[in-house]
């Protein structure tokens, strides 16, 4: 979808700079926030903009020292799997540090905030990285209490074009949708085990794509090689802080942010052996390669989830995808 997104930025960042808080005042005077029951902002711009950039910071330190203890605090969910095996791996082989260390910038930041009842809250980033090409950085924050600390949960890249826009109130806050909710092509609750689904045996839920049926294609084609035979699991990942998260858009679908588990095992055939892996790789594999190599991998999704009946042909789209090896077995 091609459009300008200027006038939305401002637009929204003018709703967004106006807080409103829903209160109630008891018989004694006392204004109380009741955060269980009423629909308040899950965070303020300025909440949202200084928990971003508190990541970002983590992650660098993090990234330039190879060290998954100095960001574990501002990750968690698919993102902290992710994250903390690929610095794991950068430690067991360059115990230094990052020999190719380049600070992450994200800039021109959006917030998009929901209004929602209770705990956990959420809101997603949506920035320019200097790294990823020309593609948005999309993030998406969780805290699970008043006293908890912002972290991100998912981390995504998307064709600036492919971000929809998303329904707001008067005053700028965005609308979260249940895991449960009706009227899209897929429940968010059920879109990871509709993804594991697909890349598995195909079907008509999800559109054509490079995360879908390229993806599927790709597999395919590595599965039956001379002298090596390749064969995958795909699982859902939808507990606690792997939860799908959820926006509504201005069309009325929603944007899902949801996670996967992936296994790719490879065989060799008597008398051959499984190709060399490389260095991250064999640094989060245990024991030796002898006859095969099982890898077990971690990836999130940012999906389109369209209203029931709209879209291509009411499938879902799949707009985004970051995969990270979490583990290997070598027999």
């Amino acid at each position: 979808m091609s459009r300008d997104r200027g006038p939305r930025r401002a637009r929204r960042r003018a709703r967004i700079a106006t807080a409103v808080t829903a209160l109630s005042v008891t018989a004694s005077g006392c204004v109380v926030v009741h955060g269980e029951r009423e629909l308040i902002p899950a965070a303020t711009r300025a909440e949202a903009a200084r928990a971003l950039t508190e990541f970002t910071a983590a992650y660098n330190a993090a990234d330039k020292a190879y060290d998954p203890a100095l960001d574990a605090e501002h990750t968690t969910g698919a993102l902290a799997a992710i994250d903390e095996a690929r610095l794991r791996a950068g430690r067991a082989n360059h115990p230094r540090g990052n020999p190719a260390y380049t600070p992450l910038a994200l800039t021109d930041a959006e917030f998009t905030i929901p209004k929602k009842p209770g705990w956990p809250r959420w809101f997603v980033a949506d920035a320019r990285g200097n790294k990823g090409g020309d593609r948005r950085w999309l993030l998406a924050f969780t805290r699970s209490g008043p006293d908890a600390r912002w972290q991100a949960a998912y981390l995504t890249l998307a064709a600036p074009d492919d971000v929809p826009d998303f329904r707001t109130d008067a005053d700028g806050w965005a609308e979260a949708v249940p895991a449960d909710a009706a009227g899209l092509a897929v429940a968010p609750g059920g879109l990871s085990k509709a993804y594991a689904d697909c890349l598995t045996r195909g079907g008509t839920v999800f559109a054509d794509g490079a995360y879908t049926s390229a993806f599927r294609q790709a597999r395919e084609r590595r599965a039956s090689r001379p002298g090596l035979v390749s064969q995958y699991i795909d699982e859902p990942l939808t507990g606690g802080d792997q939860a799908p998260l959820a926006l509504r858009t201005r069309d009325g679908g929603a944007l899902v942010f949801f996670a996967s588990r992936h296994y790719e095992k490879q065989t060799a055939a008597r008398g051959a052996s499984v190709p060399t892996p490389g260095d991250d790789v064999l640094a989060l594999t245990e024991g030796e390669i002898k006859q095969s190599l099982t890898m077990e991998f971690v990836s999130n999704e940012i999906a389109l989830d369209p209203a029931r009946g709209a879209g291509e042909a009411g499938r879902v789209s799949v707009l985004g995808r970051v995969q990270g090896m979490t583990s290997g077995k070598g027999e």
